[in-house]
């Protein structure tokens, strides 16, 4: 009976709010990882684009405005990650804040000897446990220019991983996979890359994943979608366990 009323919800949605053909191939143009799925995949992604923008409240600020193209290709961007997950995987939370350019967020924090500590650092994007994601529409534009970049996918690969608690780089796992397996490959890439970017060497993703295991979940998941061939070529456990993750097959 649930899924009778969720497929009449969905058919309801697509039917009263579809996206124009014109918006749709803006979108493909712009997102490289929704380009190169198959006409199936794209349908499916496209009905998915529809339910996001329906769900969630897009709300840019500081004087930014976001026309009916943006908007798509925000969704589209977003959706990738859980073409084959659901909707339901973004259940928790309602809005993503767009800022015209990164953002300086305050941050206070108080030290061993008790003093209180302000940070103000640029952020193209970020992630809250049940609140908004926050994100730098220069930055959302700036999606593969450089290569393995996608702020949109980070920041949703952080909210996957927030599904059972803190972002730790480990999101509830599909019900097939092997807790330890996933563990021990993260575990030990993230420590390699860490070795060799102390010893210099030229690292296959962004040095910013070796920050924490949940910043190397988001930089890996970036990577898996939008340069799936270098990431399988130069992690291929870690590219193994998000295909099994994320159910797709980018390359």
């Amino acid at each position: 009976m649930l899924d009778t009323i969720r497929n009449w919800r969905v058919r309801r949605v697509v039917a009263r709010h579809p996206i124009a053909e014109p918006l749709w191939q803006h979108a493909l143009r712009q997102c490289a990882p929704a380009r190169r799925l198959g006409a199936t995949d794209q349908a499916a992604l496209r009905v998915l684009v529809t339910l996001f923008l329906e769900d969630k409240a897009l709300e840019p600020v500081q004087g930014l405005e976001l026309d009916e193209a943006d908007r798509v290709l925000l969704a589209t961007h977003a959706c990738v990650p859980i073409l084959k997950l659901g909707l339901d995987w973004y259940d928790g939370w309602h809005s993503v804040i767009v800022y015209p350019d990164a953002f300086i967020p305050r941050r206070t924090h108080t030290d061993e000897a008790g003093v209180v500590h302000e940070t103000r650092n640029a952020m193209a994007g970020e992630a809250w446990g049940r609140g908004p994601v926050i994100l730098s529409w220069a930055d959302v534009l700036d999606a593969g220019k450089v290569p393995g970049h996608n702020v949109v996918i980070h920041e949703m690969a952080h909210k996957l991983d927030m599904l059972n608690g803190e972002a730790n780089g480990f999101p509830p796992l599909q019900r097939r996979m092997d807790r330890r397996a996933w563990t021990q490959v993260f575990s030990r890439a993230w420590n390699r890359l860490r070795d060799d970017h102390r010893n210099g060497l030229p690292l296959p993703i962004d040095p910013y994943g070796l920050e924490s295991e949940a910043e190397f979940f988001a930089v890996a998941s970036e990577q898996f979608f939008e340069q799936p061939a270098a990431l399988r070529e130069h992690l291929p456990e870690v590219y193994r366990q998000l295909e099994q993750f994320y159910r797709q097959h980018p390359y």
